[in-house]
Formats: structure tokens, C-alpha cells, sequence
């Protein structure tokens, strides 16, 4: 046998031998592969409070103030104020407060709100979510030095750092000595997954469910009656889309079905569904021929709606945040140019206060977009 032939016979046997021990390593024999260090770190993205995880790089807070009010402000504020689409971020924090690592507003009942500055206790969480989420219709988008000049800029709308300040890897720890709410995190209960950082060793509470003395099951005697439940308007749309209270249509009677309760029978309210418009309805009966007289591709546009991330705003036929797109596509029927310029430029006001982002896609798939709205939004 050649030495040839000798080599090749012991590199394929060592690599049969390596798939094998790699086979019986694995719990799911023949299942995917062990991912490699690049792949790893390309989703190892994460910043801790200890900072380990930080990538090297500093931004100013000047260049911090030219990234928020181009990417950041239509939802925050040119402050960071706002509280139209989410919760404000400045606010609430005094001179006072940055000394002593403890916001006073938080125990104050007469301040009307809760901020992000007043309540992240770790310089830390502004970076990592900064840098892995925002801007909302552009996740991941910002570079290194865009998340750390964004960052300085929050800060510095907090009066936790001055004008001329640039935010750094290298003094991030520094920073962290004058977050507002520092000291106003606590590792003492039972939440905290270990003793390492003075968890707490027993139970938040001990109590014991005695079973006496309970108190009789309430029972309601009277429920709004119909004449009175539009009385100040459909109350579903003087409520913000975001968050966890949304009002009730009060448009339509609530029916109600019957629940036997210890032998009695009593009313109980339940939500009526919601019965289409008759405009809607109309709209989409229309779709069909309107779309083929246009040459309108919906299944394209469709697709470049969730490719640009439309969707995340609006719907075929309901609201979510923005109007559906039925709504738009019957109130802007046939205006193909100035629905392709609204998609790209953005604005606010016309359907309601929360603004939508000028959309970075390009003039084609705006005028697809457009068209297909133009046609009826058909599916």
C-alpha cells in the first residue's frame, strides 16, 4: 500500500471516528450541528449590569442629539417628553436625586407619572435596549458609536451628564455612579435566583389561606343601562391603542348571556362582536375588480408590507395603531402619488396624534404600496 493511500485510509477513518463521538455526544443523534464561535457571538449581544458583554466605543452627546431627533424623537419627543406613543423617558429627576441614587417622585402620590429615567437603575439597560431594539421600525439598525452618542444624549436630557460630555466604555462605570435610581433596586427577595448578590433566603411571605370568616361572593344589582353607555362617545376610541387599558365600544348594547350561580340565574354582560361596516364590507367587495382594472400585484404589495414592517402598525381591516389599510385605501382611493409621498415622508394628524416614521424604502415599493392602497387594499 502507497503512502498515499495510507494517509487518505487514516484521514477517513479519524473523520468517521469524530462523527461518531459527535453522534453519541449529541442527545438528538443526527439534529442539527453545534453552532460555531461566530455564529455564537452574533447573537451573544447582550450588556450586563457589570458591563461585561459592552463593545468598545464612545459616542458625544452633540452627535447623540443629531441620531435622536432624526430616528428617535417622532416617538419620544424632541425631549424626551412625550407620552403619545410610549411612555416618557425624561422627567421626574432631580440634582437631588442623582446624589443620593434615589428618586423621590417614586414614593411622591402627587407626581402624575412614572418615567424611564426615574425608574432603570442601571446605565446598562439604557445601552442594551437602545442597541438590540430601537428604533422601532429599525431594530439593530444603529451602529456602535449611534448607540453609545444616543445614549449620552438620553442621559444628558436627564441632567445626568453636561453638554460636552462623550459617553465611553471607558467611563460608562463612572456614569453608572450617577443614575438616578441606583441605590433604588433591591436584591432582597425571594425573586433574585441566588444568595451571590445578598438574595433573600426565605419567602416574601408565609401566609396560610385559613378558610374562615370569608367574606360572601359580591353580588351585582345593576349594570349600565343602554340608554347611557354613549352617553360621552364610544369610549374604545378615547383610550390610547398602547398599553393595557382599552375602553369599551360603547356603540353597540352589551349582550347578555345567563350564568347559573347556586341555583340562580343572573345576568351577565359580555361584549358584542364587532359587526363589519357596511362601508368596509363595501370596500371589500370592491377590491376584486378594482385591483384587476389597476393591475394592481396583492400579493406583492402585501409582501412589502411585512418586508417594510408595515404591519406592525395596521392591519387589513382593523386598527391597530394606524388606520387599516381599508380605511386608508377608502378615504384615499385612486391617489396613488400621495399615498406613495406619505409612505416615504411620514406624519401625524391626520389619522390621530401618534406619528408614523418616514419609511426608508425605495420609490418603487412605495408606488407598489400606494397603487395597491389606491385600488381598495384587496388581499
Amino acid at each position: 500500500m502507497s503512502r498515499f493511500r495510507k494517509a487518505v485510509l487514516a484521514t477517513a477513518l479519524l473523520a468517521v471516528a469524530g462523527f461518531a463521538s459527535a453522534q453519541t455526544a449529541s442527545p438528538y443523534p443526527g439534529v442539527g450541528r453545534a453552532a460555531t464561535p461566530k455564529e455564537i457571538a452574533a447573537w451573544d449581544i447582550d450588556v450586563r449590569p457589570d458591563f461585561k458583554g459592552l463593545p468598545a466605543g464612545s459616542g458625544t452627546v452633540a452627535k447623540g442629539q443629531d441620531v435622536w431627533e432624526s430616528k428617535c424623537s417622532h416617538c419620544h419627543g424632541i425631549f424626551g417628553e412625550s407620552g403619545e406613543v410610549f411612555s416618557p423617558l425624561v422627567g421626574g429627576v432631580t440634582p437631588e436625586d442623582i446624589k443620593k441614587g434615589r428618586v423621590a417622585n417614586l414614593i411622591n402620590p402627587a407626581y402624575p407619572g412614572r418615567t424611564t429615567l426615574m425608574k432603570v437603575p442601571t446605565v446598562s439597560t439604557l445601552w442594551d435596549y437602545i442597541n438590540r431594539a430601537m428604533p422601532w421600525t429599525a431594530p439593530k439598525s444603529l451602529t456602535t458609536e449611534e448607540v453609545y452618542a444616543v445614549t449620552a444624549f438620553l442621559l444628558n436630557l436627564g441632567g445626568i451628564v453636561p453638554d460636552n460630555f462623550t459617553l465611553s466604555d471607558k467611563n460608562i462605570r463612572e456614569v453608572q455612579e450617577r443614575m438616578p435610581n441606583r441605590n433604588g433596586m433591591t436584591t432582597k427577595h425571594n425573586m433574585w435566583p441566588g444568595n451571590e448578590f445578598g438574595g433573600a433566603k426565605k419567602s416574601d411571605t408565609s401566609n396560610v389561606a385559613c378558610m374562615k370568616d370569608c367574606a360572601p361572593e359580591p353580588k351585582v344589582a345593576s349594570f349600565l343601562p343602554d340608554f347611557a353607555r354613549n352617553a360621552h362617545g364610544n369610549l374604545a376610541e378615547q383610550n390610547r391603542p398602547v398599553g393595557a387599558q382599552h375602553g369599551v365600544d360603547t356603540t353597540r348594547p352589551e349582550v347578555k348571556r345567563t350564568e347559573v350561580k347556586q341555583g340562580v340565574a343572573e345576568p351577565v354582560p359580555v361584549a358584542a362582536p364587532a359587526a363589519p361596516a357596511p362601508a368596509v364590507a363595501q370596500a371589500k367587495a370592491a377590491v376584486a375588480p378594482k385591483a384587476e382594472a389597476a393591475g394592481v400585484d396583492n400579493k406583492a404589495a402585501l409582501a412589502l408590507t411585512q418586508k417594510n414592517n408595515c404591519t406592525a402598525c395596521h392591519a387589513i381591516e382593523k386598527k391597530i395603531l394606524g388606520p387599516s389599510f381599508m380605511d386608508i385605501a377608502k378615504k384615499h382611493a385612486g391617489k396613488v402619488d400621495y399615498l406613495a409621498g406619505k409612505i416615504k415622508s411620514g406624519g401625524s394628524g391626520v389619522w390621530g396624534p401618534i406619528p408614523m416614521p418616514a419609511q426608508a424604502l425605495s420609490e418603487a415599493e412605495a408606488k407598489t404600496i400606494g397603487a395597491w392602497l389606491a385600488a381598495g387594499a384587496g388581499k
